[in-house]
């Protein structure tokens, strides 16, 4: 005989179809964006596999513009390019530079995808630094705030140029995204969009993304990233950066501070995004080829995580297979 049990939740789980229909969370390939590297060399060179993030590589330019080809043939919603330079100064001038690696890219990219994905890049000068910072240094070695903001709208000119149609922050410096947005503007590119990276936190997780840019890095960037311990102070530079014009705010890594994200979507404006890192893709990665946990379950688990929390877009270096799987 059955219990007297008149609610029972369970019913709406009794099949996979009646599951997909009462989902409250559904993941789309369009909100989903993929980082690719790009390093400078022939265009026509082989791929570089990056160690610590399988299936990853660094990619020239003719690669590059091939998976982009896949990617908007795919749905996927976006691509978000980083470069990796031959040489590196002090100031980072390849970034500024037409000729560069990410403006070459960007450009072909934008050529041969820029109707069909939004094609974005990561403004920020580390990739192109000899010391590995976000920024130029001051005389005691500390990263300058301000002078950093007048490369910050020399990359952003360039970088539109290149047909970069949305500008990824990421460098954390007070000000950046009015520097930027005031430099666009008087340039007439009044067109292009900025994605400030808003609460991008100092965390352990970025280890696997800086052998993909070779970082040359040495210390750290605590003094521009946020403490991983304060969430309200992510909410808070969000707001900053929506009154400074930012068209979309990220959280950055994404698992790690869903906290920071639900808070930073209840209050925001304009569209949240949030940032699977490298670490978060690494640690998957090993755990599935230990055969410790189910891959394909664990990374639609993970995304659906995040776009529950709030996230209107994610970046993810499992984009592709993503939108692969939403198709079923």
């Amino acid at each position: 005989m059955s219990a007297r049990i008149p609610i029972r939740p369970r019913r709406l789980r009794s099949s996979a179809a009646m599951r997909r229909l009462v989902s409250q969370t559904q993941v789309r390939a369009s909100q989903l964006v993929l980082p690719m590297f790009v390093i400078d060399g022939p265009d026509d060179a082989d791929d570089r596999p990056v160690s610590s993030m399988p299936g990853v590589v660094q990619h020239s330019i003719d690669s590059l513009r091939r998976v982009a080809s896949e990617a908007a043939e795919a749905g996927v919603g976006g691509v978000m390019l980083f470069g990796i330079p031959e040489h590196r100064d002090a100031v980072g001038s390849g970034a500024t530079d037409p000729e560069g690696i990410l403006n070459r890219a960007t450009a072909a990219v934008a050529a041969e995808v820029g109707d069909a994905v939004v094609v974005s890049t990561d403004l920020c000068l580390d990739e192109f630094t000899d010391h590995g910072h976000c920024g130029v240094l001051d005389g005691e070695g500390r990263v300058d705030n301000d002078a950093t903001l007048v490369r910050y709208a020399e990359m952003a000119l360039a970088q539109a140029e290149a047909g970069s149609a949305l500008l990824g922050l990421s460098g954390m410096m007070d000000g950046q995204v009015a520097a930027v947005r005031e430099a666009l503007d008087a340039a007439g590119r009044t067109d292009i969009a900025i994605l400030a990276y808003a609460a991008k936190y100092a965390s352990a997780f970025y280890g696997p993304f800086r052998e993909a840019v070779d970082s040359q890095l040495q210390g750290d960037r605590r003094t521009y990233q946020l403490d991983p311990a304060n969430a309200r102070e992510g909410v808070r530079e969000a707001a900053l950066d929506v009154a400074e014009g930012a068209d979309i705010v990220m959280v950055k890594p994404a698992l790690p501070y869903l906290d920071v994200l639900r808070e930073v979507a209840d209050v925001s404006p304009v569209p949240v995004w949030a940032y699977q890192v490298s670490g978060e893709y690494a640690m998957v990665e090993a755990a599935a080829a230990n055969g410790w946990i189910a891959r394909e379950a664990a990374i639609m688990e993970s995304v659906t995580a995040i776009v529950r929390a709030g996230a209107d877009a994610v970046l993810t270096y499992w984009a592709m297979e993503l939108a692969e799987w939403t198709r079923r």
